[in-house]
């Protein structure tokens, strides 16, 4: 069976079980809106000062969103020990990854989208203008939570305390993306909105240099 099909089988398996219950989802977005209504009744802040403080606090409420929709990623499988069943599978390792991690990036992408209007009316930024490059900064973001959660949530998956080694594993590689994808919305997010194309190779670099990584390396991720 080729990589691209066994992803899309695993990617469908996820969303059915996901959408069966909506635990994931629904805690997630509960709690990343929680937290930008909060931020927003904390600073209160005027339209300059929403343009200034708001491409940062959007991007906190995405990486928390993210460490706690990624945790899970490979739990239900070690606690089902059906992790075994998906290796004795005549697929690569790697396809399981991508399947993984291609629903995490849906879920995210889920996240974002439902975020966005609320993060618009709270802080008065008028997003449609710049709606279009906005989502690619969204989507590229997304996309390297998504690579590299899913793979240190392989690498966390037996450890006794995974939930506050995930954390701690990735949060210090993030800082890149993270300063990237802040410093990018804040260009947009300007009177004259640009896209900053030096902070949007970094964000391309990121996703490419940890996506590689996860494929040269995704034969060990799911080993004992």
């Amino acid at each position: 069976m080729d990589a691209a099909r066994a992803a899309s089988i695993i990617l469908r398996k996820e969303v059915r079980a996901e959408m069966r219950t909506r635990e994931l989802l629904q805690t997630t977005v509960t709690f990343v809106v929680i937290v930008v209504v909060l931020f927003s009744f904390a600073f209160e802040p005027s339209a300059a000062e929403a343009r200034r403080y708001g491409p940062g606090l959007l991007w906190i409420a995405l990486l928390f969103a993210g460490s706690l929709m990624l945790n899970p990623s490979f739990a239900k499988e070690q606690a089902n020990d059906t992790i075994y069943a998906l290796r004795m599978a005549p697929v690569s390792a790697f396809s399981i990854y991508l399947g993984k991690m291609l629903a995490n990036l849906l879920f995210l992408a889920i996240t974002e989208a439902i975020l966005l209007p609320v993060f618009a009316v709270l802080y008065n930024v008028s997003l449609w203008p710049v709606i279009g490059r906005l989502a690619i900064i969204l989507l590229l973001g997304a996309f390297g939570l998504a690579v590299t959660g899913t793979v240190f949530s392989a690498v966390a998956t037996q450890a006794r305390m995974r939930e506050m080694l995930l954390p701690l594993l990735v949060l210090p590689i993030l800082i890149p993306l993270m300063i990237a994808a802040v410093e990018a919305t804040d260009e947009l997010l300007e009177a004259s909105p640009v896209l900053d194309r030096t902070w949007l190779m970094v964000l391309v670099a990121f996703d490419i240099i940890y996506f590689a990584a996860a494929w040269m390396l995704s034969d060990y991720l799911l080993e004992e």
